[in-house]
């Protein structure tokens, strides 16, 4: 098949592409010149009157072209024009690729051909015409301002590569789904296997357009932009240079480019300026094992995860927004420029400094209290190491059949021989180690055994299911995995990362099966060394996923500071003290007992289901663990006082002897705490406000939500910020969206706003997710590190914080924006109503409002609402809260987290809800 030479030419008009980006550069590359289609910013930027103050040079990969950086290079125009860092983008169309020339070819692509351009020329070509363009600006005296590449699928390693070889002149590197090294033990991704498999690969990349399609599948592309990207490719001598690139993918080291490659990887490692990799985990063929290689290799930089997209990432989702606040981060914020750190704040916010309690102080004497530095920061480990002679029981485990009981002496010997032994097996500080054990005596050991030598415990709920669990544990990429039967059994299916130990030993038969190593059984009779490795304070010591209520979960990265911050706030605010016995029917204050010195006993329950936890089984734990404190979610409380009257006389007194009762997970209606009043009453009963993020952060008792609800306040009262915690309110604008600026006082009061906290025992940042972690810490405010909790409502004249939803579930109508909380709070009281959701339906800033109610505990149908109860609701909403209700529905079942049990997930209902409205099924899935 002869294929002739065509010139470079210039796109035809195309969606989001503006025609004065294109020019054509003829540059000298290793085989004579070449004529280089190149998207490049600065003409426009310059009819703009702005003059560049950084360079961004951008390398596609296969099949796609420069349209690839479409998005990027409007985001880069646009903030320039509106006073932000003038960025330049330069992107090459390779050469035979987008709309650069095309060369003359005698024969189909294939792997030998001596026409196939190699690995090495086509950075040769990338160095050639941004060296030329970089010559241009240099002629003009302005060529001393930053120089970043960023790089996709082969693009990526392409312009990893040519960073690493020249740091003189670049500043940072950035790649999104790439791939430097293919490990022999793993087999090539079965997508390129087909397309690679002898007279497939002309067939498929060629002679049809079978590998374009497919790629253009891996991203939610709408029917114009695919056609964009078929532009350059729209016959068969269009594609050769498609066919050419698979062919030259080294899958073994028989491959002509596999050395040139090698050297790529070995250059890369060595790179040591600022990075960030964006991935998309849902490619099929850059999978995780590629990531994992290229943060060893570039170990400085920060990661940022779209846990929903697949290869096409920029298309799905908005990198460019986040290349620019990373680029903005990096440049132009003193405080974190050049300092490669996942969790460096973006926007000019204070960088974390050495320790977690001076990065996230307070202006209360209370967390002056807290570590000031690292040497006074108490290891989470302390009181069990000082009991470790101590013959009183530390915990309880009802999980086990009989129930197991341990003492501090046992408790310190046996996390103490599991360290040694974990060390031995070569499990280094730092090293990830995904806990798959349910909450009781195995989960903490296997969790102080981790934090006595600095391994990083990565927890994850059973209840985000498995896809949910995938997800979670694949993004930690844990080094070990310590997991009972059920554990094992999803990592074995589901491929998660990690050499597997077992929590018991298993025969040789399932030993085989789940590839274990040892046993914790085993590991726990491991002799003591003299002494084991100190983390230090600022050192990760948990990775702790929220609940996947509100979207994928999300890994909150805790240092051992934080944890023993944490551990101090609950013995200071509920006055823990050495020796108390707490029933923790809520699994992260579990963990926590040996840490505060108290004896833990684990309810008989499951922990996916808090439903499960009955009045007898707490009330049994009470009695061996002679505890005085209980701590549980609402949704098991509610089973708990719904079971209370299979109590017997023993259990009831044992309920009688509790003094402290603590619920968290969701707050608490007083209608519950009387209820839980009645099963212990001799308690005070208290609901804490917290999150994943930050535990503990407001408290509030029982005649404080009394004194609450007299007035009248719209929402749920969740108290008043505890001791060393500090709070600002965002306030919430006709969009939606939640201020930069953060008022205090009496400024705050009376505004619909987003909650933001300061605190010693606030998270350090969201694993993998770097935008994520700048946008939560980006405020600085009295320079303390903030955490922007999602969280929205309105702060009292007493002080008192009052939730009325999430950020994300602002219903935003034509009188201003709506909390959905405090209007279900009203819908709520009603008798009919078992719980409510309050949505909206329409344009943003135009929104109606919808109550969706529960049919789930009712006599009510699903559909719309009997007359009668939609007009009281109606007048009730109307009345207390000043807005129109334009529909109530009944909905067949509402969406809730499973940790909880509580957190209804608004936005599916409000598609529901716009489902029904408009004619469609009432039963349908919701």
């Amino acid at each position: 098949m002869r294929i002739p030479a065509r010139p470079a030419t210039i796109p035809p008009q195309l969606p989001e592409w503006d025609p004065a980006w294109s020019r054509i550069v003829e540059a000298r590359t290793s085989d004579g010149t070449h004529a280089f289609h190149v998207l490049d910013t600065l003409p426009t930027l310059t009819a703009a009157g702005v003059e560049p103050a950084g360079t961004i040079v951008a390398l596609h990969g296969n099949p796609t072209w420069s349209y690839l950086w479409r998005r990027l290079a409007r985001a880069t125009v646009d903030a320039a024009q509106s006073g932000g860092r003038a960025w330049r983008l330069i992107a090459p169309d390779q050469l035979e690729m987008g709309f650069s020339e095309r060369l003359a070819h005698e024969s189909m692509p294939a792997p030998k051909s001596p026409e196939v351009r190699r690995i090495a020329d086509r950075i040769a070509d990338f160095d050639a015409v941004v060296s030329d363009l970089f010559a241009e600006v240099a002629a003009t005296g302005s060529d001393t301002h930053p120089i970043v590449t960023i790089g996709h699928d082969w693009g990526g390693v392409l312009s990893l590569g040519w960073a690493a070889r020249n740091t003189d002149r670049v500043s940072a590197a950035i790649s999104l789904n790439t791939a430097v090294h293919q490990p022999e033990d793993a087999p090539v991704p079965a997508p390129l296997r087909a397309t690679l498999a002898g007279p497939m690969l002309p067939t498929a990349t060629v002679l049809t357009d079978w590998f374009l399609r497919v790629t253009l599948s891996l991203g939610d592309l709408d029917a114009e932009t695919k056609d964009a990207f078929h532009a350059p490719y729209r016959k068969a001598e269009d594609r050769w240079a498609i066919g050419n690139f698979v062919a030259d993918i080294p899958v073994d080291d028989t491959h002509a480019s596999d050395p040139e490659l090698q050297r790529i990887g070995k250059d890369i490692a060595a790179f040591d300026k600022p990075a960030l990799l964006i991935w998309g985990p849902k490619d099929p063929v850059f999978l995780e094992r590629y990531l994992r290689d290229l943060r060893q290799r570039l170990p400085q930089a920060d990661v940022h995860r779209f846990e929903t997209a697949s290869h096409l990432v920029s298309e799905d989702h908005d990198v460019p927004g986040l290349v620019l606040d990373w680029l903005s981060a990096r440049f132009d914020s003193p405080d974190t420029a050049n300092t490669p750190t996942e969790a460096a704040p973006a926007k000019g916010s204070s960088a974390r400094s050495g320790t977690a309690a001076s990065a996230k102080g307070s202006t209360s004497d209370a967390a002056d209290d807290s570590a000031d530095s690292g040497a006074d920061v108490r290891a989470v480990t302390a009181i069990l190491d000082a009991r470790r002679d101590d013959e009183a029981i530390a915990s309880v485990d009802f999980a086990q059949n009989p129930a197991q009981q341990i003492t501090w002496r046992h408790l310190w010997h046996v996390t103490t021989s599991i360290a040694n032994g974990l060390l031995d097996l070569g499990v280094k500080p730092g090293d990830r180690v995904s806990m798959l054990v349910p909450p009781g005596n195995n989960l903490t050991a296997a969790l102080y055994a981790c934090l006595k030598i600095g391994a990083v415990a990565v927890v994850a709920d059973a209840g985000l299911g498995p896809k949910g669990m995938t997800r979670a544990v694949t993004s930690a990429d844990p080094q070990w995995i310590i997991g009972e039967l059920p554990g094992l059994t999803l990592a074995r299916a589901f491929g998660w990362p990690g050499r597997r130990i077992s929590v018991r030993p298993l025969g040789p038969v399932r030993f085989r099966l789940f590839k274990t190593e040892t046993s914790l059984t085993e590991l726990s009779r491991t002799p003591h060394r003299d002494a084991l490795p100190t983390p230090a304070p600022d050192a990760d010591a948990a990775i702790l996923f929220t609940s996947g209520s509100t979207g994928p979960a999300k890994g909150v990265r805790y240092t051992h500071a934080d944890i023993s911050s944490l551990a101090a706030v609950l013995t200071r605010t509920f006055n823990v003290t050495e020796g108390t016995g707490l029933v923790a029917g809520f699994p992260p204050f579990a963990l926590l007992g040996p840490a505060i010195g108290a004896t833990s006993v684990t309810p008989d329950m499951s922990v996916t289901k808090p439903k499960t936890l009955t009045a007898t089984a707490i009330a049994d734990a009470i009695i061996a663990g002679r505890a005085t404190m209980v701590f549980a979610s609402p949704a098991a409380y509610t089973n708990v006082a719904a079971t209370a009257a299979d109590l017997d006389e023993q259990q009831r007194a044992a309920c009688a002897g509790v003094e402290l009762v603590l619920s968290a997970g969701a707050p608490v209606p007083l209608e519950l705490m009387d209820a839980i009043a009645e099963v212990f009453p001799n308690a005070s009963i208290h609901s804490p406000y917290g999150m994943t993020e930050g535990l503990l952060l407001t408290d509030i008792d029982r005649d404080g939500v009394a004194a609450a609800d007299a007035t009248g306040g719209l929402g749920v009262c969740v108290g008043q910020p505890i001791d060393g915690v500090e709070l600002a309110l965002a306030p919430i604008d006709e969009s939606g969206a939640s201020s930069d600026e953060l008022l205090q006082g009496e400024a705050a009061q009376g505004r619909l706003g987003e909650f933001v906290v300061s605190a010693a025992h606030i998270k350090s940042g969201y694993d993998n997710l770097w935008r994520t972690t700048a946008d939560s810490a980006r405020d600085d405010l009295h320079g303390l590190t903030w955490h922007r909790t999602n969280d929205i409502g309105h702060i009292d004249d007493a002080g008192r914080v009052w939730l009325e939803g999430r950020l994300q579930h602002v219903v935003t109508t034509p009188r201003g924006p709506v909390g959905p909380g405090g209007l279900e709070a009203l819908i709520d009281a009603d008798e009919q109503v078992s719980r409510s959701s309050v949505v909206g339906i329409g344009p943003v800033g135009t929104q109606a409002l919808v109550a969706v109610l529960d049919a789930e505990g009712t006599s009510l149908s699903p559909g719309l609402a009997p007359l009668d109860l939609t007009e009281r609701l109606r007048e009730t909403v109307a009345e207390a809260g000043g807005h129109d209700l334009a529909a109530v529905l009944v909905a067949p079942e509402f969406p809730t987290d499973i940790r909880h049990n509580s957190k209804i997930d608004r936005s599916r209902l409000a598609a529901w809800a716009d489902s029904v409205l408009a004619g469609g099924q009432v039963r349908g899935s919701v």
